[in-house]
């Protein structure tokens, strides 16, 4: 909240206004008091983006090139300002420089987290957590989660290589990408071959149709191999509708997948939706 207010940089800023204030109000234009600008400014620097940084070392600079200009004679004035602006411009940029550094190794631990990095869809923790929000906060017409398999996904890593396993996945990524709203659904790769979609905003219906649109897309678009011919695809497609579920997200897990496994047992190639 604090955040979105920019509380942090204000509060930087009213110390900047503060330390003019007073500086002016006492006619100090001595080194211990000139250094009190360091607070705001080191303040700013553990805690804000480097753009806010540079915003409050600005402040500070022209606060007290002001104060300094104010009180001081124009030559004493510009030769006091350079050297303590220096000081203080060359620690902002040390400490800033560090923590704009972590901020990126965090925001790559966490894409590391949340995102899978062969398909580029989410992971599971990712999707536990879209699904558990499904359940706790309901949407008109209920969530649908659809669990896929690949058809049979074991013969291709047999007879094309592991590679081409991994391209069968990325390109099956693509596909549900082409044929699911992204604005709304909750793409994953749940772990090896298996995939998932969670559909808001779908009744049982709509979500069984939904399922059958993703497997024609998928049987429409075979995959290229290096040498040019076209292996074929299909998917094995489980649905179970959230809301039935309560909050149980292991039930609705364990009713997706007997429907995947209904359409594995029928034939493959094929949707089954869990019985209400």
């Amino acid at each position: 909240m604090l955040d979105r207010w920019h509380a942090v940089a204000l509060l930087a800023l009213a110390g900047v206004a503060l330390i003019g204030t007073l500086n002016v109000l006492t006619g100090d234009t001595s080194a211990g008091w000139q250094a009190f600008y360091a607070f705001p400014v080191l303040w700013a620097a553990f805690h804000l983006r480097p753009r806010a940084v540079a915003l409050v070392t600005g402040a500070a600079l022209a606060s007290d090139l002001v104060t300094l200009v104010h009180l001081l004679p124009l030559a004493a004035a510009l030769n006091d300002f350079t050297f303590f602006g220096a000081v203080l411009a060359v620690n902002a940029l040390l400490l800033a420089r560090p923590n704009r550094a972590q901020e990126r190794l965090v925001d790559a631990l966490q894409r590391q987290v949340t995102v899978d990095s062969l398909t580029g869809l989410a992971t599971r923790r990712a999707f536990d957590d879209a699904l558990q929000t499904a359940l706790t906060v309901p949407v008109p017409d209920g969530t649908a989660l659809v669990l896929i398999d690949v058809d049979p996904f074991k013969s291709i890593n047999d007879n094309h290589g592991h590679p081409v396993g991994d391209d069968v996945l990325v390109h099956l990524a693509a596909v549900l990408r082409d044929n699911v709203r992204a604005d709304d659904a909750v793409l994953s790769r749940l772990g090896g071959d298996e995939l998932a979609v969670l559909l808001p905003g779908c009744d049982r219906d709509t979500a069984s149709r939904r399922g059958a649109e993703l497997l024609d897309a998928v049987l429409a678009q075979p995959m290229a191999l290096a040498d040019g011919t076209l292996l074929s695809l299909s998917i094995s497609v489980g649905v179970a509708h959230v809301q039935e579920y309560g909050s149980d997200r292991r039930a609705v897990y364990i009713a997706a997948d007997a429907a995947l496994y209904e359409a594995k047992r029928a034939g493959r190639g094929r949707v089954a939706l869990a019985p209400a």
